[in-house]
């Protein structure tokens, strides 16, 4: 269940977990003239600002204690089962949570019952798998959140996708998620990190403990540089992270 998973990951999620700007202010422009927004899987608050006023939704305790006095109002539940009446929202959005959902279809359903416009972000699994990161973790591509991934079209199944846009991450990406410190290698070394990204937090001890020595190393090294020197060179990249907007079928 997600709200388990969070329970775990989330404890130390404000902390490293935080509103990277050019991605606010996509998801503003995407939700356009929406009053009234949805926030599905809040987590600890961030992207809050994107809306003119917002509701919040979070199955995890553990999260929803973390969030700070001047976040919006935060309801405990899940997005397979929303409780709001049928149209009471403009749009609902989401920022990296629908792969958490046990039931992505039903969310779905649940969202367009509750909002005609919809915004959510997601990654492409066939480009995040091609981070450089995940060469030192390779079993992470195995993981359930992996295999349940959507993208675009798994949401067109339900909604009706009418804009994709790419989400680039900036070199200076304060956001903490996977790639997001993919110039700075440095930072994965860092356990507390870990435990706040889902990648490395449900992944089996033995393969963070290998994977997070062998980066060491090739830091250490240099070899890492060596392999993946050329990021040096860029400010911002692609990592298969988009953004969605959908309208109700």
């Amino acid at each position: 269940m997600g709200s388990a998973r969070y329970d775990t990951i989330g404890r130390n999620y404000s902390q490293f977990r935080r509103t990277e700007p050019n991605w606010e202010a996509q998801i503003r422009d995407a939700l356009g003239g929406a009053q009234n927004v949805l926030n599905v899987g809040a987590g600890t608050g961030s992207y809050e600002g994107a809306a003119r006023s917002i509701t919040s939704l979070e199955p995890s305790r553990v999260m929803i204690d973390q969030r700070s006095e001047g976040a919006a109002p935060c309801v405990q539940g899940v997005a397979e089962a929303l409780p709001f009446a049928s149209d009471t929202f403009d749009a609902t959005m989401g920022v990296l949570t629908m792969h958490h959902w046990p039931d992505r279809v039903a969310g779905l359903r649940e969202a367009a019952r509750v909002a005609p416009h919809h915004v959510y972000t997601v990654y492409e699994t066939a480009s995040a798998h091609t981070f450089w990161l995940t060469d030192y973790f390779p079993e992470t591509r195995l993981l359930s959140t992996e295999k349940q991934a959507p993208n675009a079209d798994s949401i067109d199944e339900v909604l009706r996708v009418v804009d994709e846009q790419v989400l680039w991450v900036e070199r200076g990406c304060v956001e903490g998620f996977a790639a997001a410190s993919w110039a700075r290698p440095h930072d994965y070394l860092n356990p507390e990190m870990q435990n706040a990204i889902s990648l490395f937090a449900l992944s089996e001890p033995e393969v963070r403990e290998r994977g997070t020595a062998q980066l060491r190393a090739d830091l250490e090294s240099g070899a890492w540089h060596d392999r993946y020197g050329e990021l040096a060179e860029l400010e911002r990249a692609d990592f298969g992270y988009r953004l969605v907007v959908a309208e109700r079928r």
